[in-house]
């Protein structure tokens, strides 16, 4: 089950029960079992420090003798708890409460647990589990129930030390056998039972087990708290624990519980355990492998690797691995090379030719910092992310997590680069929070399963939990489902941080190959990424009613392309290369015959009508309707084209009116370097524009009041935009 099924619930009406006493009580010790530090086991500290618990660790540093993943297990658990009650076993007031540590946190306090405790009447109690576990051949001995769960879970159990130093007094098993096999047949033994005085927590007051239970628990926001409620039986259970299949839904809940995240206080683990970066003098900054990989045609790849210089970072702790598996970027990724190479403290290039595969390649990389003991940082980067924030790095390296990734995602989509929650067949599921996330609605650190496309690896854990997998192969599953795998079955937590905004992820579904420069045609699947590369950056202080310009009456003059968006429309055109004749004959027209024949060409020939259509409506009209008040625009045209004046072959143009409402006219090159002479003369008004700027346009009225002529172009090459609008 997953946790789609861990519902959102916002109840005011019901006090949660039992309030949250931190006080410390002298007559409650937690006792708990782990051998190693893990991330699961510091959460588990963290939420018993937060209610103020006494805890206590056995084992700590110990092998765990049990390597037979597929047998339940646990004995040498009841032998280091029966060491340890030996030292209790006289203290008749001493509450003692036994818990797992890796997969539990605690969601209040040690008050509610002796309240509850104290309440169920009894010296022992056990958590309850819908499920029977390991032997299903007990189920008829359980007794019945009226109400709640029927059988025994051993991963929890509170009890007066006394009574708990009985219960264990009998175990003389291998460390190898189970754990809750035994707890099982001293509960089904009715003297045992009675002698002991052990009951089970039927209706889930104190513990809560996940497994098989997913359906009954939801998340409860009240008054600045978080509580995990039990919705079958209406109790907040204390001890949650995360037991068999279902460690993925207690990241879930622990990313709210305890007190992590409030509507009311947002995030308050954010900022523990941060490593300061502030001030460090390059040299002592950590020395990190970034892994680039172009894994697809990819575009706007020369703005990727534009900002993968602005990072923040110094370049000479950089080690930087590029895996270019496309042919189609080739000239690219050499000219960054060439152009950057001594930059950095070392470069390595996997090209096409070398036939690596995403894995591999992933892999590859990965082992340039595991192999090397001075690499503190692995940070792999997919080429379709638009790592916008220069800081990403330093970021992500301050929150000191073994693995985190940055929030990116599709521009107004909810495609990202994380999953909150996965099936049951180990893809996506959507949990209960995943579009608040997205959408930064909800802001902190999330433990997720899933990340891809950006994300940082520290050096340590790669040489440690990580340091003998094979991170990128798991069965058939793709690269970065079989790293998330890996990760998750080694019990390596995943973050992602929303807490600032980093950039998006480009879409790729429908990106073309076949022209000369390809991002011309992304103005439909990445638009903010074209607006970036195409768009004039004083085009919005042009839509404001600055820098336009009156040359002439009616005449309109401001910046609306860059200087790159005129080179490769001009280079597009020259590479089609079929420029009309300049006569009267034109079949690319209805009737056939031009009156005022240009050489040039349309842009239906290049198949960038659409593309240019999208152009105009997003960026000509609504400039146009700014300065003409009451006209009102869809940018409809029948001509659009790109026109080319030489002095051998088309120098000028006739005087003419235009076939539309208002045209507009972007000159493509420089007036004085790319050509001589040329310009516009409105004849009405005996005004002329002779000295263009490239990416700007003329927009003017195209009938009866702007008669026109296209002055000579007396050296060079001259290349403008054209466009007839509303006909």
């Amino acid at each position: 089950m997953s946790p789609p099924s861990l519902l959102l619930l916002l109840l005011f009406l019901t006090p949660l029960e039992g309030g949250s006493n931190e006080a410390q009580d002298d007559n409650l010790l937690v006792l708990t079992v782990a051998m190693k530090e893990t991330e699961g086991f510091k959460r588990f500290q963290r939420s018993a420090q937060v209610f103020n618990y006494n805890l206590k660790v056995l084992g700590l540093g110990e092998e765990w003798n049990d390597r037979d993943d597929k047998r339940a297990g646990g004995g040498q658990k009841i032998r280091l708890l029966k060491s340890a009650l030996e030292a209790y076993a006289d203290k008749e007031d001493l509450v003692i409460l036994f818990t797992e540590s890796y997969d539990v946190i605690f969601a209040s306090g040690p008050g509610e647990v002796l309240k509850k405790f104290r309440q169920a009447k009894s010296k022992v109690v056990f958590s309850s589990e819908t499920l029977i576990y390991p032997d299903r051949r007990l189920e008829a001995k359980y007794p019945p129930v009226q109400e709640g769960k029927r059988f025994l879970g051993s991963g929890g159990f509170i009890g007066y030390a006394p009574y708990l130093s009985k219960l264990v007094a009998r175990w003389q098993g291998l460390d190898s056998d189970s754990d809750q096999l035994f707890y099982t047949k001293v509960f089904l033994d009715p003297e045992q039972r009675g002698t002991i005085n052990i009951t089970l927590d039927h209706r889930c007051r104190i513990f809560q087990n996940l497994n098989g239970a997913l359906d009954e628990v939801a998340l409860k926001f009240e008054n600045g708290q978080v509580r995990v409620r039990n919705l079958a039986f209406d109790t907040l259970p204390v001890v949650i624990h995360g037991n068999g299949p279902t460690k993925l839904q207690l990241n879930y809940l622990g990313n709210y519980i305890p007190r992590s995240w409030t509507f009311e206080t947002g995030c308050t683990v954010c900022n523990e355990s941060l490593k300061n970066l502030t001030g460090l003098k390059e040299d002592s900054l950590p020395l990190t492998v970034i892994g680039v990989f172009i894994e697809q045609p990819t575009p706007f790849l020369d703005q990727f690797f534009r900002r993968l210089q602005l990072l923040r970072y110094p370049k000479k702790k950089i080690h930087l691995f590029i895996h270019n598996r496309e042919k189609h970027h080739l000239s690219q990724v050499g000219s960054f090379v060439n152009k950057h190479r001594p930059e950095y403290r070392s470069l390595k290039v996997i090209g096409p030719e070398d036939h690596l595969k995403n894995a591999d390649a992933h892999n590859m990389s990965v082992n340039l910092c595991r192999q090397n003991p001075a690499c503190e940082y692995y940070f792999s980067l997919d080429a379709e992310v638009v790592l916008k924030n220069p800081d990403t790095l330093q970021i992500l390296m301050e929150r000191n997590k073994f693995v985190i990734a940055p929030l990116v995602s599709r521009m107004g989509k909810l495609w990202s680069n994380f999953w909150g929650a996965l099936s049951a067949e180990g893809y996506y599921a959507r949990s209960e929070d995943y579009v608040d996330i997205v959408q930064r609605r909800r802001i902190g650190l999330w433990n997720v399963p899933y990340i891809s496309s950006v994300y940082l690896i520290k050096g340590s854990v790669l040489r440690s939990q990580l340091a003998h997998l094979d991170l990128f192969h798991s069965g058939k599953l793709d690269a970065d489902m079989a790293l998330c795998r890996n990760i998750r079955e080694q019990g390596v937590f995943m973050f992602l941080t929303n807490q600032q905004q980093f950039g998006h992820i480009l879409s790729l579904e429908n990106y073309q190959t076949s022209h000369l420069h390809n991002d011309l045609w992304q103005i439909f699947s990445n638009p903010e990424d074209w607006k970036e590369k195409y768009i004039h950056p004083n085009y919005t202080a042009a839509l404001k009613g600055k820098l336009v310009e009156t040359p002439c009456p009616d005449v309109y003059w401001f910046p609306i392309f860059t200087d790159t968006a005129c080179d490769e429309l001009v280079e597009e055109m020259e590479h089609f290369g079929g420029w009309s004749k300049g006569d009267n004959t034109d079949h690319r027209i209805l009737g056939g015959y031009e009156n005022v024949p240009t050489i040039d060409i349309h842009m239906n020939q290049i198949n960038f009508e659409h593309e240019w259509y999208r152009f105009l409506l997003h960026y000509i009209a609504p400039i146009t309707e700014k300065l003409y008040p009451g006209y009102y625009t869809q940018t409809q045209f029948e001509l659009a084209f790109v026109v080319r004046y030489k002095p051998d072959e088309q120098p000028s143009l006739m005087p003419h009116h235009d076939a539309s409402t208002f045209t507009i006219n972007i000159a493509l090159n420089r007036v004085g370097i790319d050509y001589e002479g040329g310009g516009c003369r409105f004849l009405r008004y005996n005004c002329s524009i002779r000295a263009p700027r490239k990416g700007w346009t003329l927009l003017h009225p195209g009938r009866l009041t702007h008669y026109h002529e296209g002055l000579p172009t007396t050296k060079g090459t001259r290349y403008i935009a054209v466009s007839f609008l509303d006909p």
